[in-house]
């Protein structure tokens, strides 16, 4: 960079008091040894130290290197953005559209724990941020804040004739109780033995998410979960749709929904958009919270249940989500039109299949519920997770070396005199 403003700062003048035919021969010289296109080098060099009388008392000196100082002063300080910092961190890193429509619950709610302090004009000016603003403000905190894993799902058995098929396209419930579920496996890369899964259950209609631990695949354990997450439903379950797994493919779950009344459906085999929904769930609620670690034992099993009780409170009834409304195709471009943000818990306020009995129990609990509070627990048991994670993973690398060195002793070669 330096040799390039020195080459320009050399050439400048020389091509500006030149004759077209020479300055041709200049402009090709300064491309090859700078690497810029001729356009841009014909702007470099037009510009650069010419010097412009703005006024009587202010002249301008071109230099394009040099960024373009600001006149007009800042409206949002640094007040407004470390506010706004430190909600983005309490809300799990919205995008600006989604945190710029919870902000102002959720600086209401904050302001009532006693949580966030804000000066009068600080606040008015935080909640009037655009969400192309609130991205703008942002960037430089998550480039700072910058898992894949491997599907487990082994084919069913020839039930699965009994269980019809539904794709994504088919799916077009527009009440809370149909639900998609699937299973995320904790293997830490590693398909050996058993080890801790995650039943994922999400709603369609609303978004509303339930996670549960269990300590394999094996059918009872699924059940269990199912059952279990049917208890902490605030609407009542309607349908499942699943994939093609046999821990959901089984007669027993088959039996329960034919006598509960539930809809019972499955995907096309291979194809994950059929249950596009969950798999969103999977990763935007579970893997960013749990990560790719190996879980295997009953104390980590202990906390993922733990953990996934305060998540489902902080998901559900704090994180906006963005649903799409319609998607219209113009030639070959794509047109999508989402609905404006809303949380799981406020899209049931508004269902009208939502009883008024279930939906005051809604209220009455989130009334009682502090965001930092749920962040700060969840953070904490994320950390005794990931250490007990660590520990169990160097224990299990120091006990094989140890193997390793009965089996073959290091040699050390003698050193030979000089």
């Amino acid at each position: 960079m330096k040799e390039r403003k020195s080459v320009t700062s050399v050439t400048a003048g020389r091509y500006r008091e030149a004759r077209k035919k020479v300055k041709q021969q200049i402009l090709d010289e300064f491309c090859r040894t700078t690497g810029y296109n001729r356009s841009y080098a014909r702007l470099v060099l037009r510009n650069h130290g010419r010097r412009i009388t703005v006024s009587a008392d202010r002249a301008v000196v071109g230099d394009l290197e040099q960024k373009r100082q600001r006149l007009r002063p800042k409206v949002y300080d640094a007040k407004v953005s470390q506010a706004l910092v430190q909600i983005w961190l309490l809300l799990d890193y919205l995008c600006g559209k989604r945190l710029v429509a919870i902000l102002p619950e959720i600086v209401a709610r904050l302001e009532q724990f006693g949580e966030l302090r804000l000066e009068p004009d600080t606040r008015q000016k935080l909640l009037q941020l655009s969400a192309a603003t609130a991205d703008r403000m942002l960037q430089p905190e998550r480039r700072k804040h910058q898992l894949r894993g491997q599907a487990r799902t082994r084919p069913g058995s020839l039930l699965k004739h009994q269980i019809p098929i539904r794709t994504f396209s088919e799916w077009n419930e527009q009440r809370p109780g149909f639900v998609e579920i699937d299973l995320v496996a904790h293997d830490g890369g590693l398909a050996v033995g058993d080890y801790c899964q995650t039943l994922d259950i999400t709603d369609v209609c609303t978004g509303w998410t339930e996670a549960l631990a269990v300590p394999n695949k094996a059918q009872v354990w699924v059940f269990n979960a199912i059952a279990k997450a049917r208890e902490r439903l605030p609407f009542p379950l309607l349908g499942i749709d699943s994939d093609n797994g046999s821990e959901f493919i089984n007669h027993e779950l088959l039996r329960y929904c034919e006598a509960q009344h539930i809809t019972f459906t499955r995907a096309r085999p291979y194809r994950k958009n059929d249950n596009c929904y969950v798999e969103q769930k999977n990763y935007s609620v579970v893997r960013r919270t749990v990560g790719y670690q190996r879980f295997d034992s009953a104390p980590e099993l202990r906390l993922l249940n733990q953990l996934y009780d305060s998540l489902r409170l902080y998901t559900n009834f704090f994180l906006p989500t963005m649903k799409l409304k319609r998607k219209e195709r113009l030639g070959s471009q794509v047109r999508k039109t989402y609905e404006a943000p809303q949380t799981p818990y406020y899209r049931l306020l508004h269902s009208s299949d939502i009883s008024a009995e279930d939906k005051q129990k809604l209220q009455d609990q989130y009334q009682n519920l502090n965001p930092a509070a749920l962040k700060r627990r969840i953070a904490n048991l994320q950390k005794q997770l990931f250490a007990l994670a660590n520990s169990k993973r160097l224990a299990g690398l120091t006990k094989v070396l140890k193997v390793r060195l009965k089996q073959k002793p290091l040699r050390i070669k003698p050193i030979q005199a000089l």
